[in-house]
């Protein structure tokens, strides 16, 4: 066995921090941002998220069809495009559409809201229809760790309205478990809590393996973790209270 020490700022970051009006983003590190690509260059994501929607758009053949329109923002910019909303729409479409500052995953650089490539887009409600080559994107991305995080009918869970274009990286195989049960993040999290390390983790099996996800609270200034010798593991915070333990086997 082998033990994993985790500090209380930890929490703050990995994959699957969970950011909204109630957890505000508070990770404080660096970090590593790349240009999407090279059609938008100055449209930014965190790097191995930004690789894996490269994956996918390749996947599916829509480099040229599908562009990205936002990803990586600063909290400055955010606040901006905040205050120019709240001009501009007024407060109703703004707090429907739009995060506020610190409260928004744009900021994470996991985030990245997508459009049809046309001559005219809309920068705060992109096209990205349910038919077509973005629905063909929309199903392939789960498998690799994306999620369409604001569903229609989930806005009083995650306070923000229908957003169709606006995908977040958590990776696999979570992406694949919140389809196939309807969650949202928020609800996920929760679901995940229901599964402590050692006592009853979530099981998910794909293609011979098998993934034993469990949820493990902060224990202070650090947090001890225990783990088999030779194990293969990803950690992430919650942003909450607690860290995500995902250990495969096969």
């Amino acid at each position: 066995m082998r033990d994993v020490i985790l500090k209380l700022e930890d929490v703050y970051e990995g994959d699957l921090i969970l950011v909204n009006p109630q957890f505000p983003y508070r990770q404080k590190v660096d970090i590593e941002l790349v240009s999407v690509d090279e059609k938008n260059p100055q449209v930014l994501m965190e790097a191995k998220s930004a690789a894996v929607l490269r994956q996918v758009l390749a996947k599916v053949g829509a480099e040229q069809q599908i562009i990205a329109v936002s990803g990586w923002r600063s909290q400055q910019e955010q606040i901006q495009i905040f205050e120019d909303s709240l001009a501009q729409n007024g407060r109703e479409f703004t707090e429907k559409f739009v995060a506020l500052p610190n409260c928004s995953e744009h900021q994470t650089g996991l985030a990245i809201d997508l459009a049809l490539n046309q001559p005219d887009i809309d920068f705060l409600c992109p096209e990205f229809p349910y038919n077509g080559i973005c629905q063909a994107f929309r199903e392939e991305a789960v498998l690799w760790g994306f999620i369409e995080r604001y569903p229609e009918g989930k806005k009083a869970v995650t306070s923000i309205g229908h957003e169709p274009w606006h995908f977040r990286y958590i990776g696999a195989p979570h992406a694949q478990i919140m389809a196939q049960r309807g969650l949202v993040l928020e609800e996920y999290h929760e679901l995940l809590k229901s599964h402590p390390q050692r006592q009853r983790p979530l099981l998910f099996e794909h293609k011979g393996g098998r993934a034993r996800i469990s949820y493990v609270p902060a224990a202070g200034e650090k947090t001890v973790l225990t783990l088999p010798q030779e194990s293969c593991y990803e950690l992430s915070g919650n942003n909450m209270d607690g860290f995500i333990i995902t250990l495969w086997e096969g």
